[in-house]
């Protein structure tokens, strides 16, 4: 049975795998903490971030980005003391900052959710040979995304990140064609088949 080549890793980064990662998310503040840990995974490990989750979430008040968009420099220099926690100011206040174009987002569209599943008509999207093993570092779609985010504002959050953000929050379901993870989400959620659009370093895994 394949588990997307993620059952060599730790244990909870399989617990995250076999729970989380590719389901559809449709609350703000899920959505807010998924694109603010790919935030602080720019550069770092995956392994290192999913470790470090319990540290992220009492810095960012439970991810509750109306909460982080009050956060001062007070707050930061809290944050860059906490034990655990990545000491990374720029990445931080790049967050705090998110948290505020976050907050606009919502007030245009009503909730961030609704501006994110338009991109894939509120469905998630299985990419021709993905199944395969076929994954690149981004696409069409999510350069996309990148650029109207960065255009409002947001900060760290380039095409790659983006298509991490879309693999974790269930707009692509990137699980392979032997896990079981894939078959749940196919099952339980509405989904619509797409040719690769724009891949970048398609590696096979």
């Amino acid at each position: 049975m394949s588990y997307c080549n993620w059952e060599h890793t730790s244990a909870v980064n399989r617990k995250y795998h076999d729970e989380e990662w590719g389901v559809p998310v449709h609350d703000d503040r899920t959505q807010f903490e998924f694109l603010s840990m790919e935030v602080m995974q720019c550069g770092l490990s995956w392994d290192l971030i999913i470790n470090r989750r319990a540290v992220l979430r009492s810095c960012f008040a439970e991810f509750d980005f109306d909460k982080v968009a009050k956060y001062t420099q007070a707050n930061v220099s809290k944050i860059m003391t906490t034990e655990g926690m990545i000491k990374s100011v720029q990445k931080i206040e790049a967050i705090i900052s998110n948290a505020k174009c976050f907050q606009q987002i919502r007030q245009q569209f009503g909730s961030f959710d609704a501006y994110l599943w338009r991109y894939s008509e509120n469905k998630t999207i299985l990419y021709d040979k993905h199944e395969k093993g076929y994954i690149p570092v981004s696409n069409g779609v999510s350069a996309l995304i990148s650029r109207d985010l960065k255009r409002r504002g947001f900060k760290f959050l380039g095409p790659i990140t983006i298509y991490s953000h879309l693999q974790a929050c269930g707009i692509i379901n990137d699980h392979d064609e032997n896990c079981p993870r894939r078959a749940y989400i196919n099952e339980h959620y509405p989904t619509m088949c797409q040719k690769c659009d724009k891949e970048v370093n398609v590696h096979k895994f």
